[in-house]
C-alpha cells in the first residue's frame, strides 16, 4: 500500500532534516511552508520532499488540510517538524497498512520538555490520531489544537510517535505566549468571553490537573515546570480574550 506523509512547517531549520529521514520510507512526503524566513524550504527539498508554500495563515487545521489536499497516496501520516518515526513505528505503520484491518489508527506519542522525556502530567500516552486512509478523515479548522475527524472505527498503534517538543525553558517560554495568543483568538471568533477571574480559575485549575490529578508530581522538577508552563498558558489565554472585550 502507498503512503504520504504530510508536513507543515516554519521556520523549522533546525527539525525539517531529522523529521524527513525519519519517514524517507514513505512513497512521497509533502512539506507546507507558512512562509519561512530560514532555509526550511531548501533543506526540505534537498531531502526529497514536495514542498508547497502557503504564507496566508489560517490556522494549523487549515495548513494540514491544505497539505492533505497535495496528497496522492491511498494511505496518509501526519507528522510535525519535531517529530520522528522510530523504526519500530516505521515497521508497524507498514504492518497496519498491509493488514488493513482499521482505516484509521491513533499513536501514542512520547513527547520530552527542556530534554526530558515525561511520563505523566497528561504527556504519555497522549495518543494522536494520524494514521489514516485517504478520504477516511480530514482536520478540523482549528486555528490551534486542531484535530483529526473521522467516523470510522479507530485502530491504536503501539510504538510511540517521538515528539521533542521544547528544548529549552526559553523555548516554553516563546510558545506559551505564542500559544496563548492563537488560543484566545479561536475563543474570540467562537464568540466566548472572559474576565481575570475566570483566567485565574482556569490557570489554576490546569495547573491542579497536570501536577496532581495527572500526576505530574512523579516527574520531578520537569513536572512542577510543566504544570507551571501550563497554568500560565491557559491563564494568559483568557485574559489576552478579557483584552478583546
Amino acid at each position: 500500500m502507498s503512503l504520504s506523509v504530510i508536513i507543515i512547517a516554519k521556520n523549522e531549520s533546525h527539525d525539517i532534516v531529522k523529521c524527513i529521514e525519519s519517514v524517507s520510507f514513505a512513497d512521497e512526503i509533502i512539506v507546507i511552508d507558512g512562509g519561512s524566513s530560514d532555509d526550511t524550504v531548501a533543506k526540505a527539498q534537498a531531502c526529497g520532499a514536495i514542498v508547497h508554500v502557503n504564507s496566508h495563515w489560517q490556522g494549523f487545521g487549515f495548513q494540514k488540510n491544505l497539505a492533505l489536499h497535495h496528497a496522492t497516496q491511498e494511505w496518509v501520516l501526519s507528522i510535525d517538524a519535531d517529530e520522528r518515526v522510530s523504526p519500530e513505528l516505521k515497521e508497524e505503520i507498514q504492518q497496519v497498512i498491509a493488514r488493513q484491518s482499521f482505516t484509521v489508527f491513533r499513536i501514542p506519542r512520547s513527547s520530552s520538555y527542556c530534554g526530558h522525556f515525561m511520563r505523566h502530567g497528561g504527556w504519555w500516552p497522549d495518543y494522536v490520531v494520524r494514521l489514516f486512509k485517504r478520504g477516511d478523515a480530514t482536520f478540523s479548522l482549528d486555528r490551534v489544537h486542531e484535530r483529526l475527524e473521522s467516523d470510522k472505527p479507530l485502530g491504536t498503534l503501539r510504538h510511540p510517535l517521538i515528539h521533542y517538543t521544547y528544548d529549552t525553558l526559553e523555548e516554553v517560554i516563546a510558545k506559551t505566549n505564542h500559544y496563548s495568543t492563537l488560543g484566545a483568538d479561536m475563543l474570540f471568533d467562537k464568540g466566548r468571553k472572559a474576565s481575570l477571574t475566570i483566567a485565574t480559575l482556569k490557570g489554576l485549575w490546569a495547573f491542579i490537573r497536570t501536577y496532581f490529578l495527572r500526576a505530574g508530581f512523579l516527574d520531578g522538577g520537569f513536572g512542577f515546570l510543566l504544570a507551571v508552563s501550563n497554568a500560565q498558558t491557559t491563564f494568559y489565554r483568557y485574559a489576552k480574550l478579557w483584552l478583546k472585550r
